[in-house]
């Protein structure tokens, strides 16, 4: 399926499944200050099956003007782009057409994000119902799920400037 056919598909929320969030820090490799990363992913507990989730998020992301594997769209140079990221009182808010979510972020992270200004956010195709929300999840699974070559090229990568009220 090409882009342009996967942008004029249809969806419906119950396809998406149980959205989750989950945000973490971690140094530069450089060591020059940290970056705070948002995943954003599915279960797979959509109404159709994980394989019709994964298509409608791809559907739902290239509507929302991200594109899916490639280069890190940086939003901070698309002031038009309908994904916004507000930081406020602890809690990360991130709104696309088709998902909004709230989630408390921890401190470090929330420290990050304020001195950095932006946020690497990973958005996710391929469903993942290994780490359920309420649980934690582990830096090793965390880091075979992010750092999967399969996983990487089917998300959408996004650099989201931190707003505030």
């Amino acid at each position: 399926m090409t882009s342009s056919q996967t942008a004029t598909s249809t969806f419906t929320q119950a396809q998406l499944g149980t959205q989750v969030l989950l945000a973490w820090s971690g140094e530069r490799p450089d060591g020059h200050g940290g970056t705070a990363f948002l995943l954003t992913y599915s279960l797979g507990d959509g109404q159709d099956g994980p394989e019709t989730g994964e298509r409608a998020m791809r559907t739902a992301l290239e509507r929302s003007g991200l594109r899916i594997g490639g280069e890190t769209l940086d939003a901070t140079e698309t002031p038009n782009l309908p994904v916004k990221l507000l930081v406020q009182a602890g809690q990360a808010v991130l709104t696309l057409p088709h998902f909004k979510a709230q989630y408390t972020v921890p401190p470090e992270w929330l420290a990050v994000a304020r001195v950095e200004g932006a946020v690497h956010c990973m958005f996710a195709t391929r469903p993942w119902p290994a780490a359920t929300p309420g649980q934690p999840v582990d830096e090793q699974l965390l880091r075979s799920f992010v750092c999967d070559p399969e996983v990487i090229s089917t998300s959408a990568h996004c650099l989201l400037p931190v707003r505030s009220l």
